[in-house]
């Protein structure tokens, strides 16, 4: 009966807890077993199970009533970068381990209003600040997918979003929330086999979100089909006067405006995303994917996006400058961990010191570096100036393409045992998904297809801003093209 559950989508598990077939208890509490049976991933920091069966129970309270919410009921997981009011949000790091918010951030918020079960606070990238969940302070997550000619070996579930992803995959959540700086959705979606959705920035409020880089982060779903990704976002979404850069817009219903039908439209092929470091399985899924809109009756255009290049570098100018003035805030002072000195000066020295791990303290370098006297000009101003020619590049292609296609990595997942040890080499995972961050445009990770390790590889789609409706009618043509194996639950 367990497993029966866990196969459950969220949009089944939905209309069975209005048809009175399972009881939102029921559904929870298969949940939380799994939580259990999967420690080993690592995926979860903080678990609350106390408080998700107490949610279960007024939801099914509701249910009985005839007053279902939008999510009633459904166990999701949340990622430790946003707050949780009453529960500790760690955002990765031994600097905010014991932070316990006064406060709920607005997408959580939005989603307990419509319903929904928290299972607890999932593991990440330190601030959310890697492709491969290993700058953690509470240890690497894994993905609960092997390579198949050696299942002894772990590969990494991609990053920063790195314990939802796994912990959806895994059966441990029906969804869960991620963030999207320079691709932290859609990369670990990718990697685990899962849907993952950056939206529009804009659309879903950033209040409440540990920042890392303000002008690129955005919140978005993580779950195992389109349709639910669909339900998700519509929950996630609202305008929220408590940040200046929420767009005051009708949210749609997104789950109706699964049309199914592409006929005519004109899906883009970006030539400068053919990168010479494209593995030659996902070139030749990309080429599968191209064929599987053909056959839907879209039409292929190649496109251009000739300041592609420019983006890598200048997404790593621009998210360390604002991370370093982000992060200035945990000072040993005001918020979380304090290790005292002989001195002010020192006490800000040793706590930034230990409270921070490696990759941080680089970032937090290189930005105040970005950020001086003497390079701002040169760094920083010019790569503002080389975002907005990213950002035209995209807005000439969709005068003439409905959405563009590309793959969503440019690599399967990697070995824990044996990552890039080089940093440039670490950051070249982000090379597809980051000048999507720097247009601030909608995108979403379609799990289509297996390397020939049997290793998940995933689609990216991209459309205009706030179209993401287009992006879940072709999310959903892949999808069932390419009837994806998802991982099977533990019998």
């Amino acid at each position: 009966m367990t497993n029966a559950i866990l196969n459950l989508s969220l949009s089944e598990a939905r209309d069975q807890l209005r048809a009175k077939k399972l009881s939102a208890t029921e559904l929870t509490q298969a949940y939380i077993t799994q939580m259990e049976n999967t420690r080993d991933l690592n995926a979860y920091i903080t678990e609350t199970p106390e408080q998700a069966l107490a949610m279960a129970k007024q939801s099914d309270q509701r249910l009985a009533e005839g007053n279902a919410r939008p999510l009633e009921g459904l166990p999701l997981a949340i990622k430790d970068l946003f707050c949780t009011e009453g529960f500790k949000t760690t955002a990765g790091s031994k600097i905010l381990d014991e932070f316990i918010p006064p406060y709920e951030s607005t997408v959580t918020q939005n989603l307990f209003n419509d319903g929904a079960v928290m299972l607890g606070k999932t593991n990440l990238d330190e601030f959310a600040m890697g492709s491969a969940n290993l700058t953690s302070a509470y240890g690497p997550v894994l993905s609960p997918w092997h390579p198949k000619n050696d299942p002894s070996q772990n590969v990494v579930p991609g990053g920063s979003s790195g314990g939802s992803a796994a912990a959806v995959a895994a059966y441990s959540a029906l969804a869960a929330t991620g963030t999207d700086t320079g691709g932290s959705i859609r990369q670990p979606a990718a990697f685990c086999g899962i849907v993952g959705l950056k939206p529009t920035y804009g659309r879903c409020s950033r209040f409440g979100i540990v920042a890392f880089a303000s002008s690129l982060d955005q919140a978005g779903p993580m779950t195992r089909t389109v349709r639910d990704a669909a339900i998700f976002l519509e929950s996630m979404a609202s305008h929220d006067y408590k940040d200046a850069t929420s767009v005051n817009r009708p949210v749609p219903n997104y789950e109706a405006a699964l049309a199914g039908n592409v006929k005519g439209l004109k899906v883009g092929i970006p030539k400068e995303y053919l990168h010479e470091n494209l593995n030659p399985d996902i070139d030749a899924l990309w080429q599968q994917g191209v064929a599987w809109l053909k056959d839907a009756g879209a039409e292929i255009v190649e496109v251009s996006l000739p300041h592609t290049k420019y983006a890598l570098p200048t997404y790593y100018i621009l998210a360390p400058a604002e991370a370093s003035s982000n992060l200035a805030r945990y000072d040993g002072i005001r918020y979380g961990r304090r290790v005292e000195g002989q001195s002010l000066e020192d006490l800000y020295e040793i706590t930034r010191s230990e409270g921070f791990g490696e990759e941080v303290r680089r970032r937090i370098m290189i930005g105040t570096y970005v950020l001086s006297a003497g390079y701002y000009d040169a760094y920083y101003l010019k790569a503002q100036k080389v975002r907005r020619l990213i950002t035209q590049d995209f807005q000439t292609c969709f005068a003439k393409v409905d959405v563009l296609l590309t793959p969503s990595t440019p690599t399967p997942a990697f070995s824990l045992e044996n990552p890039p040890s080089d940093p440039i080499e670490m950051y070249m995972n982000d090379v597809l998904t980051v000048p999507i961050n720097l247009a601030g445009l909608p995108a979403i990770s379609v799990p289509a297809g297996l390397d020939a390790k049997g290793l998940p590889l995933g689609l990216q789609l991209i459309a205009p801003a706030f179209h993401e409706e287009i992006l879940f009618n072709f999310g959903q043509i892949i999808e069932q093209a390419a009837n994806f194996p998802q991982l099977k639950v533990p019998a």
